[in-house]
């Protein structure tokens, strides 16, 4: 009998991993680390980095911490301004 509440267990576990895999945590938050906003713009860590040094990109630091994060509505700016069409 526990094999079988344990394979029930583990089934319904698996429908609710299903269920959240298609919804990507990343589109609900506001502010990113450099890897999530490197991945989210397609670019490597290093390519984020280059354009926050290059001041292309502002950056959230807390005063008292290290680590830097970036604002998603920055990272659609980016976007929008850098849009454009070959001809």
């Amino acid at each position: 009998m526990i094999v079988g509440d344990e394979m029930a267990g583990k089934v319904s576990t698996g429908a609710r991993s299903a269920k959240t895999q298609g919804s990507s945590p990343l589109a609900r938050k506001r502010l990113y680390t450099l890897k999530e906003g490197a991945a989210y713009l397609g670019r490597s860590e290093w390519g984020m980095r280059e354009l926050i040094w290059a001041g292309v990109i502002p950056v959230v630091k807390p005063q008292a911490a290290r680590k830097i994060f970036l604002d998603v509505q920055d990272l659609d700016r980016f976007v929008e301004v850098n849009k454009s069409v070959y001809r």
